[in-house]
């Protein structure tokens, strides 16, 4: 293995003219790989598979490394595989088609079942506001929709006979989205016994400050907040908490990921992909607890 990293780094000094510290970065790169491959693996290059990728870059995550540095030792590797796949000295290149560590970053934390069930029943239904933030808490689990989404839809959006809600999403695109019993349940009681009373003439969303107007994104970002101290839930909670714990959950329960995507309104397939890295860290993390030779 030592000489076919010394082959790639000459091909990057002489034929790519790549700046001497970026060989030297791609050099140490390459030799933590092949140590994990020797060490962990027990492989060589030649018969390494894109798991050992993976794993290596969670090895890598592990031992305290930056997302950028693991996204260039991915890129080393890349240019690597790629190499030896010219040169024949591997018969294909394993390589391709792994996501970028770029993309853990962007995930925060997500609730699991029991947090969100403490933090959607924190609401006291005793109070007009409680009856309306329960049904707000709902909908967003519900439906993983955006906070500013959540303040924008409109009374007319909502059929509770069907079940459904109709979302006007980024680029005021449109999409349609499932409610589930809860939500519906909730929802209906909060037009039942709160906004009647308290909404103010030509006002048309579905959701109501105190002053019976449409209630705003960051007011709804500071209920989150105050209902996650009240449920004593530790995790860093985000205006986006309850829809990547939609996302989330919906995966680990089997949904497909564009019906999942469908549903989040994403554009490119690739940012809900994104929700796929936290499923393969919690199995993970359940075969390491539970199998007996994890």
């Amino acid at each position: 293995m030592d000489k076919q990293i010394e082959l790639f780094l000459d091909y990057l000094s002489v034929e790519r003219g790549l700046a001497k510290n970026t060989i030297l970065a791609y050099r140490r790169d390459l030799r933590d790989y092949t140590f994990f491959l020797e060490a962990v693996a027990k492989k060589t290059v030649a018969a390494s598979s894109r798991e050992d990728i993976r794993d290596f870059m969670l090895h890598e995550k592990d031992k305290g490394l930056s997302v950028n540095s693991i996204s260039r030792s991915l890129a080393a590797l890349r240019m690597f595989y790629r190499f030896l796949t010219r040169e024949k000295l591997i018969k294909s290149d394993i390589s391709s088609y792994i996501d970028s560590p770029r993309l853990w970053k962007k995930i925060p934390d997500v609730l699991n079942f029991d947090e969100v069930e403490r933090l959607i029943e924190a609401p006291d239904l005793n109070t007009k506001q409680g009856i309306r933030d329960r049904a707000i808490l709902e909908v967003m689990y519900a439906t993983g929709m955006r906070v500013s989404e959540v303040a924008g839809v409109r009374l007319t959006d909502v059929n509770m006979d069907v079940g459904f809600l109709r979302c006007l999403g980024k680029g005021r695109k449109e999409r349609i989205i499932p409610l589930g019993a809860k939500a519906v349940t909730a929802v209906t009681r909060y037009l039942e016994k709160v906004r009647p009373q308290a909404v103010k003439p030509g006002t048309a969303e579905l959701f109501l400050n105190r002053s019976g107007k449409k209630i705003s994104r960051v007011s709804l970002w500071k209920l989150i907040k105050v209902y996650a101290r009240r449920a004593h839930i530790k995790k860093s909670i985000r205006p986006h908490t309850l829809r990547h714990s939609f996302a989330t959950h919906l995966l680990e329960r089997g949904a497909d990921l564009r019906s999942v995507q469908e549903m989040l309104g994403h554009a490119n397939i690739s940012t809900t992909q994104i929700y796929t890295h936290i499923n393969k860290d919690r199995l993970r993390s359940i075969h390491k607890m539970f199998h007996p030779r994890g």
